[in-house]
This record gives C-alpha cells, sequence and structure tokens, in this order.
C-alpha cells in the first residue's frame, strides 16, 4: 500500500514490535467476536482430545481485526510450532514445497493474503489441505513423472482480506471458514484498556471509550491512535490520559469523532466536491487523492460504507445524503457550469 511504502524499514519494523506485544496469546485473552471464539474453542478442544490435527481454518475479513492475531492462538492453544508466510511472497513453486515438505505433525502452517497466492503456487496447495500430499513434477517433456510425498497432518490457518477472490476449490478445502467482523465500541474501549496497561499508561475510561469510538472498530487502528495519544499526554500532560487529553490528541491527529482520518476525508471531498456526488470510479478517485486503488478498495472504502457515506453501484462510487450532511458539502450538479464535452 502506498501509505505503508512512505514509512521507512525502521518505523515498520517499531510497529510490527509494538502491535506483536499487544497481541493476545490466548482465546481467553482475546475480547469480542464471540462467534468465532466459541466455534474455535470448541474445535481445538476437540482436536486436542482426539490428539489430531485441527481442520484447517479459513479468517475472512478487514485488515487489522485479529487474524494473525488468532492464527497465533491457535497454535498457543494447541502447544503446537506455528510456521507463517504471506501470498506475495510465495512466488515459485519451490516456496511452498520447501516449506510443506519440512512440515512437522500437528504443526500449524499460517498464510496470509491467501486470496493473492499464484495459480501454480494454489494447486501444490490442494492436495496438501486435502490429502496431506505433495505432489512434486521431476524432469520435463515426455520422461517427466510426479514424485509424491506424503505430509504428516498439520493444519493450515489462511487469512484473506477478500473471500471473493478465493477461488471455489481452494475456499473449500477449509474445513472451518469464520468471519471477523467490527468491533463494536464497548468491546474495543475495553481492548484499548488492555493496551494501556501492558503499555504501563494510566487511562481514564472515558478516555479509552473516547480512543475506541474514533479506531473504526478496529484494534490496529485503536492501538495505534493509544500510542499517538500516550506520547501526546507525555510530552503535554503529566502521561496520564484522561479525556481531554485524549480528544486534544485526536484532534491534533486529525481523526474525526467516527474515527476518519485525512484519506476517508480527500476520498469522499473528491466524490462530493470534485464530481458532483458521483458516480464516479474508483481509479478516477485513486488518481485524484494519489492511492492505490486496492489500498481504497479493501482498507477505506468498507469503513465509509459501514457509516453509511458511500454506495458501490455499477456506475461507480456514490456519495450519500448523510455523507452531504456531515461533511455540510452543499449539494450540486456535477460539474455545473462545465461546458467542457470531456468533463461531462
Amino acid at each position: 500500500m502506498r501509505g505503508q511504502s512512505m514509512i521507512s524499514p525502521a518505523q515498520q519494523d517499531d510497529e510490527r514490535q509494538f502491535e506483536a506485544a499487544l497481541r493476545p496469546t490466548s482465546l481467553a485473552d482475546f475480547a469480542g467476536q464471540p462467534h468465532v471464539r466459541e466455534q474455535l474453542a470448541i474445535a481445538i478442544e476437540a482436536a486436542k482430545q482426539r490428539g489430531e490435527a485441527m481442520d484447517h481454518v479459513l479468517l475472512c475479513g478487514p485488515p487489522g481485526l485479529g487474524k494473525t492475531t488468532l492464527a497465533g492462538i491457535i497454535a498457543h492453544e494447541l502447544a503446537a510450532a506455528l510456521d507463517q508466510t504471506a501470498g506475495p511472497i510465495l512466488q515459485k513453486k519451490l516456496d511452498l514445497t520447501g516449506i510443506l515438505s519440512s512440515v512437522k505433525a500437528q504443526q500449524v502452517f499460517f498464510i496470509d493474503e491467501i486470496h493473492r497466492l499464484m495459480p501454480d503456487i494454489e494447486e501444490i496447495l490442494y492436495s496438501a489441505l486435502e490429502d496431506f500430499r505433495l505432489d512434486i513434477l521431476i524432469g520435463t517433456g515426455p520422461g517427466a513423472r510426479t514424485h509424491s510425498i506424503q505430509l504428516p497432518h498439520f493444519t493450515v490457518v489462511g487469512a484473506t482480506t477478500r473471500q471473493g477472490l478465493l477461488s471455489a476449490p481452494l475456499r473449500g478445502r477449509f474445513g472451518i471458514v469464520l468471519r471477523l467482523d467490527p468491533y463494536d465500541e464497548e468491546t474495543l474501549g475495553r481492548i484499548v484498556e488492555r493496551s494501556a496497561r501492558l503499555l504501563d499508561v494510566t487511562i481514564a475510561s472515558d478516555a479509552a471509550r473516547e480512543i475506541a469510538r474514533r479506531g473504526r472498530g478496529t484494534p490496529r487502528i485503536a492501538n495505534r491512535l493509544l500510542r499517538r495519544v500516550r506520547d501526546y499526554a507525555q510530552v503535554r500532560a503529566d502521561g496520564h490520559i484522561d479525556l481531554d487529553v485524549a480528544r486534544a490528541a485526536l484532534d491534533l491527529l486529525k481523526v474525526d469523532r467516527y474515527g476518519l482520518d485525512e484519506v476517508d476525508q480527500k476520498i469522499m471531498d473528491t466524490i462530493m466536491v470534485k464530481y458532483g456526488g458521483g458516480p464516479v470510479g474508483l481509479s478516477t478517485i485513486a488518481a485524484s487523492i494519489d492511492e492505490q486503488t486496492d489500498t481504497i478498495e479493501e482498507v477505506y472504502e468498507p469503513y465509509l460504507m459501514q457509516l453509511g457515506f458511500l454506495d458501490r453501484t455499477p456506475r461507480g462510487r456514490v456519495a450519500t445524503e448523510r455523507a452531504f450532511d456531515y461533511f455540510q458539502v452543499p449539494r450540486r450538479p456535477r460539474f455545473a457550469g462545465s461546458q467542457n464535452p470531456l468533463f461531462q
């Protein structure tokens, strides 16, 4: 994503270490997602009682809701080793066969962004998921032959932000498919309070709720906001985060009461002001705000739609009446006054 490319490698490592330090390691500590926790608790306990590998798990949902965290929890609860990779990293068949050939019994193998696997690599995964078999093609041409390696039973945990991009054969090989939903304000507030305790920061409950309110229903975003508010409290206050300190810090970050940041506001401003409310194509919006289309579609649009500010139509993106009211933008005819046919 373009936004990530602006961050230095050292900053990215710092962010990852920060997120890892706040991640719960057990289902009991994992807040929210009760339907997900209950299904996983039953599946994990059943696998432990049978002494078998747990069935393969597919975790779906927007970024930052805890898919990677749950993969770690599954491994921890099963007392199993965890190996992880990501779909874009696996560029050659050898990349995946090398990992699978060394997999251990009952191990957990986590594949993030599994919807981005290349087709030929995905085909290798089919037999590994269903039959615990690795098929390797030896040689080329008429003399080529397939050599099969039997694999120990293990558990694949796949994570995707776009379930619709998964092929039906791959999706059908996961025995447990779970959808993670955005968190409500109360649950997210508890997560912020827990993170503050881990960071050794004192925070008032109403301040935690204020951060949660602007956290877009996403623990990752709420925790990052908490980190910035902590810095503000340390420099501008006495280190304690109360409601006034939280509001001042969040206003300084230009995060409004719905958690909308500058990019969200640029998207809505482009649709409402520049294009008269739409419809306007995704690529046009991306070019207008200098952002990538997949970043807008996967990161920003779902929340704007959840708030009721944006609609997707066959002709393009359209701002709703609620958006015009919230942003206090007067409705006007699209490109009013322009006589250039290129802009009609």
